[in-house]
C-alpha cells in the first residue's frame, strides 16, 4: 500500500515514517480496496459471524480496527463490548459507521497507538485483528496486536486469525521480467541499465497467473499468533522447492495463508495465485539469471528477512540458492528491500 512521499505536519515539520504509515490509512481508497476484498473480508465474517458461541457476552479488542467491519461483525456476533482501535484519523469516520448502524452502545472506537493506551478493562476474552501486509509482514503491524495480547488478553483468550504460514514458489515469467526489468536496457535507444539493477533487487508485489508456477509449494514459516514474540517475526529459514514439469525459473514467489483456529469449523483463506484475487497479490523476487530446469529437479537454499534499519516498516530479504541440475549449475547470495 503506498505511502504519501512529500508531506508535512502543520508548522512545517517534516512527517516520520510512522506518520505517512497511518496518514496513508487515512485515506479512504485503501479501506475500500480491503472491504472489496471479498476473500479478506467474508472469511473474516466467517470466522466472527459463524462462532457466534465465541463471541456471546465476550468483551473484544480489534486491532487497527479501520472502518469498523470487524469490531460490527463481533457486535453482530452477540460481543458485550468491543473495542476498537486505529491511530489513522478513519476512526473519527469509524466511529460515524458505528453510529449509524446502532451500535455505538457495543462498539467503542478509541483513536490512538496500541502500545500507549489503557483500556476501560482489564483483559479481553478475543483479539481481532487484519494485521496482515504483503509477504505477510511488511508495515510491521503485528507487533503492536502481540503487545495488545500480552497485556489485554486473557489466559483462555483467542486469537483472530490464530495462525499465518508463509509459502514460496518458483515461476517462469520471461514475458513479464522482459517488461518490467529489460526493458531498462533500451529505452529509447538510451541505456538506462543501471536501473535494471534496482529494478531486480525490489520485490514485485503483482497478481501472478497460475499458469506459470513450475514448482511445488514450500511453507517456510508458520507463525502462531498466541504464543509468538516479536523476535520471531524476523526469520533466516531454508527452502526447497521441486520442478513439476521442464521449463524455466525467473522468479521466486511469496504468498501467505490465514487461519481462525479458535472457530467450531476452522476458516481459513489463502493469497497464493492458485487462489481468488486478494489486495495483498503475491509478492515475486526475480533472480538475477535464469535457471533451466528438469521435472523433479530441485531449487534449495535460505530466505532471511528482517526490518529495514532506517524504517522498520519496510523489510530486508537476502535469498541465497544454490542449483545442481542436469543442465545448469549455479548458485547465488541477492538481497532486496521491499518498501
Amino acid at each position: 500500500m503506498s505511502k504519501a512521499k512529500a508531506a508535512a505536519k502543520p508548522g512545517g515539520d517534516e512527517l516520520t515514517a510512522k506518520d505517512y504509515y497511518f496518514d496513508s490509512y487515512a485515506h479512504f481508497g485503501i479501506h475500500e480496496e480491503m472491504l472489496k476484498d471479498k476473500v479478506r473480508t467474508l472469511t473474516y465474517r466467517a470466522a466472527i459471524e459463524g462462532n457466534p458461541h465465541l463471541f456471546k457476552d465476550k468483551i473484544v479488542l480489534d486491532v487497527g480496527c479501520g472502518t469498523g467491519i470487524l469490531s460490527m461483525f463481533a457486535a453482530r456476533a452477540g460481543a458485550k463490548h468491543v473495542y476498537g482501535i486505529d491511530c489513522s484519523t478513519i476512526a473519527h469516520q469509524a466511529k460515524q459507521i458505528v453510529a449509524d448502524n446502532n451500535l455505538a452502545d457495543t462498539v467503542t472506537i478509541i483513536q490512538g497507538k496500541m502500545e500507549d493506551l489503557e483500556l476501560p478493562v482489564e483483559k479481553v476474552d478475543i483479539i481481532i485483528s487484519e494485521w496482515m501486509g504483503y509477504a505477510l509482514l511488511y508495515e510491521s503491524m503485528l507487533p503492536s496486536v502481540l503487545h495488545a495480547r500480552d497485556k489485554w488478553m486473557a489466559d483462555d483468550g483467542h486469537m483472530m486469525p490464530s495462525e499465518a504460514t508463509i509459502v514460496m514458489c518458483a515461476i517462469e515469467d520471461q514475458d513479464y521480467k522482459a517488461e518490467k526489468i529489460d526493458w531498462w536496457e533500451n529505452v529509447y535507444g538510451f541505456d538506462m541499465s543501471c536501473i535494471k539493477k534496482l529494478a531486480t533487487y525490489e520485490p514485485l508485489v503483482d497478481t501472478v497467473d497460475h499458469n506459470q508456477i513450475v514448482t511445488d509449494f514450500n511453507t517456510i514459516l508458520s507463525i502462531d499468533c498466541n504464543t509468538c514474540s516479536v523476535a520471531d517475526l524476523t526469520y533466516d529459514v531454508p527452502f526447497v522447492v521441486t520442478a513439476n514439469r521442464d521449463d524455466y525459473i525467473h522468479a521466486l514467489v511469496m504468498h501467505f495463508d490465514c487461519t481462525f483456529g479458535a472457530s467450531h469449523k476452522p476458516v481459513s483463506f489463502s493469497t497464493g495465485p492458485h487462489t481468488d484475487y486478494t489486495h495483498w497479490r503475491q509478492t515475486v523476487f526475480y533472480l538475477n539469471e535464469t535457471l533451466t530446469v528438469k521435472e523433479g529437479e530441485q531449487l534449495k537454499g535460505s530466505i532471511k528477512c528482517s526490518p529495514n534499519a532506517k524504517n522498520h516498516r519496510d523489510m530486508d530479504f537476502e535469498i541465497n540458492y544454490e542449483f545442481n541440475g542436469s543442465i545448469q549449475q549455479c548458485s547465488a547470495s541477492l538481497k532486496y528491500q521491499m518498501r
